[in-house]
């Protein structure tokens, strides 16, 4: 009997040790408790953010030339006061032009009136209508039918035209020279300022630049310096600051007047109390002498381009030294006064200038200007 249940116990011993192990359950975790809110869904991926319009390469830099590198631009704040108020007493020897001017010149103006306001405005100075209506039949022009009132001016040359003829006519009134030298080169200056602003206009609107209009009236108003500077210069400078190139006569003007040009231009204009944004985008043209493409406004710089190389072209034309636009390739004019010129010429905004400049028209209407042509087809 004891035998029997020894047996019985070790059996169960031997069966305890060789069972296979029994694995533990795994441990559920424990629920969060359950929220009244709804379970927030995951953001969808951010877009992937486009790339950036990149702006035009510019041309590879020139070498500056040293008669450019040597000269520095001064300004109405870098003259001695006394000197800027010397400049200040001095204009007050040149007449104020007419109120109508700073209505014709008016943003306001200039943007909204027709040709019955234009047509008023002008007919309100009796002697300035006579003067426009004696340029429109000139030669210069080439009409086959005579103009015998300022709306038909209009209608046969156009707002821009009319506007910019009335311009110079009311800026004679103001200046005025005494002696036969000052009185040529006051006539080349009216006749260069004229070529410009017909030139900036028809070259504008062949490239579909914004606002032609208003950028050949800062072409005309670009040469106001320059007549006060011909009113300044010593007779016997005179002749020869005429026929200099910018670059030259700038350092002439600063040298003789303290200031150059354009800066006399900007400080005349603020005493006729002329709009301050007007005569900042009057001067960005004359700056374009000085002035980098890299550090000049990306907007305005086609515009500036614009208007300081028909400025320039209109002086070649007055002074004889350029009689046609044919072949004439402003890339390869390497002048120093047209070196920062050079690259704010390959804005993609005047890509077609060459085209513009070679258009018959262009010369044909030049040809008239420069009085080769007397009538029209």
């Amino acid at each position: 009997m004891y035998w029997t249940a020894g047996v019985l116990v070790l059996a169960v011993a031997w069966w305890f040790f060789r069972r296979p192990p029994v694995k533990a359950a795994p441990k559920r975790p424990i629920p969060a408790p359950r929220s009244s809110a709804p379970t927030p869904r995951a953001a969808p991926p951010a877009p992937a953010a486009a790339p950036a319009a990149r702006a035009p390469a510019l041309p590879p830099a020139e070498p500056l030339p040293g008669e450019l590198a040597g000269f520095h631009w001064l300004r109405e704040q870098d003259i001695d006061p006394a000197r800027r108020d010397a400049l200040l007493s001095a204009f007050r020897g040149i007449p104020r032009p007419p109120r109508s001017m700073q209505k014709l010149l008016s943003p306001d103006f200039v943007a909204k009136a027709g040709s019955a306001e234009l047509s008023e405005l002008v007919m309100g100075e009796p002697l300035i209508a006579a003067k426009v209506l004696s340029t429109v039949n000139s030669p210069m022009y080439g009409l086959r039918t005579p103009v015998t009132n300022i709306g038909h001016a209009v209608t046969f040359l156009g707002m821009n035209t009319v506007r910019s003829i009335c311009l110079q006519y009311m800026l004679a009134e103001a200046f005025k020279p005494k002696l036969a030298e000052a009185q040529r080169c006051f006539d080349a200056i009216w006749h260069a300022s004229a070529i410009a602003s017909e030139l900036c206009v028809r070259v504008g609107k062949a490239l579909n630049l914004p606002d032609v209009g208003n950028l050949s009236t800062q072409v005309v108003l670009s040469f106001v310096g320059q007549l006060a500077a011909a009113s300044l210069i010593p007779a016997t400078r005179l002749e020869q600051w005429h026929h200099q190139d910018r670059l030259q006569r700038a350092r002439t003007e600063q040298e003789l007047l303290g200031l150059n040009a354009s800066e006399i231009g900007s400080l005349l204009m603020k005493s006729w109390e002329l709009p301050e944004s007007l005569i900042d985008e009057v001067c960005g043209v004359g700056r374009q002498l000085v002035t980098p493409l890299m550090v000049t406004d990306r907007a305005r710089a086609p515009r500036f381009a614009l208007g300081y190389l028909c400025a320039r072209l209109g002086e070649r034309f007055a002074l004889g030294e350029l009689d046609s636009l044919d072949g004439y390739d402003p890339a390869l004019d390497i002048a120093a006064d047209t070196h920062h010129l050079r690259a704010s010429l390959a804005h993609p905004a005047l890509a077609r200038l060459d085209q513009a400049l070679s258009a018959p028209e262009l010369q044909a209407a030049l040809d008239q200007m420069l009085g080769r042509v007397t009538t029209t087809a």
